[in-house]
């Protein structure tokens, strides 16, 4: 089905979608050898919407999809490694992808779901992502990965990561962010792939050779 996303969400008057509150440490259910950790819930992490970091309109309206999806998809711009780490220049990130994906690509708005930038601040990419992901039922149908587009998410990691590994910030913001997507979704960390792993790219670079050390982390987050 598709509708028309407003640029003004429902979360109205918030300009950043701050932390949830939810459990904090694990609680060891039962004692002895056969004693098992409880799930922990994983706290919203920080996420601009579209409206904040001064998105474009979609040019038509986004599709929406009537189901969870299955996986996430890592990827990465493959723009310059800047070094400038701040909220802003995630902003301007933000508003170049989506530039390009409209004004180059002739698609009807960003193609992924979510951004990542350098210095770990998280951004929505299509519009409605970030309502979807909060409500945990359905998903926005992307652009991100061809066959994959109605059921994973994509996350794109600001720069190129062929030869060089990522900054910090950006791996700790990217863990954070698969945890809690894992969560709302109930997509297993064992479902976190790379766009690599669909289509003939060299996307994510270096961090595809992480994903088995993402999945473990994620896992770990989420009490596994």
């Amino acid at each position: 089905m598709s509708l028309p996303v407003p640029r003004r969400t429902v979360l109205r008057g918030a300009v950043l979608l701050g932390a949830a509150a939810g459990v904090g440490a694990l609680t060891q259910i039962g004692s002895g050898p056969g004693a098992r950790a409880a799930a922990t819930r994983v706290d919203q992490p920080t996420i601009a919407n579209c409206a904040t970091w001064g998105a474009r309109p979609p040019s038509s309206p986004v599709s929406v999809v009537a189901s969870r999806p299955n996986k996430i998809i890592v990827h990465h711009t493959a723009f310059p490694n800047t070094t400038d780490y701040s909220l802003a220049q995630a902003y301007r990130n933000s508003r170049d992808i989506q530039n390009l994906h409209m004004d180059s690509n002739g698609w009807l708005d960003s193609g992924q779901h979510f951004t990542n930038s350098r210095g770990g601040y998280l951004t929505e990419g299509r519009h409605g992502s970030l309502y979807a992901l909060l409500h945990g039922q359905t998903m926005v149908q992307g652009a991100h990965c061809v066959g994959q587009n109605s059921q994973a998410i994509g996350i794109e990691n600001d720069g190129i990561y062929v030869n060089v590994q990522p900054p910090q910030a950006l791996w700790n913001s990217l863990v954070t962010f698969c945890a809690f997507t894992c969560q709302q979704y109930g997509i297993a960390p064992t479902e976190i792939y790379g766009h690599k792993d669909f289509n003939d790219t060299q996307c994510p670079g270096l961090l595809h050779d992480r994903l088995p050390e993402l999945r473990r982390t994620v896992a770990a987050r989420l009490g596994g």
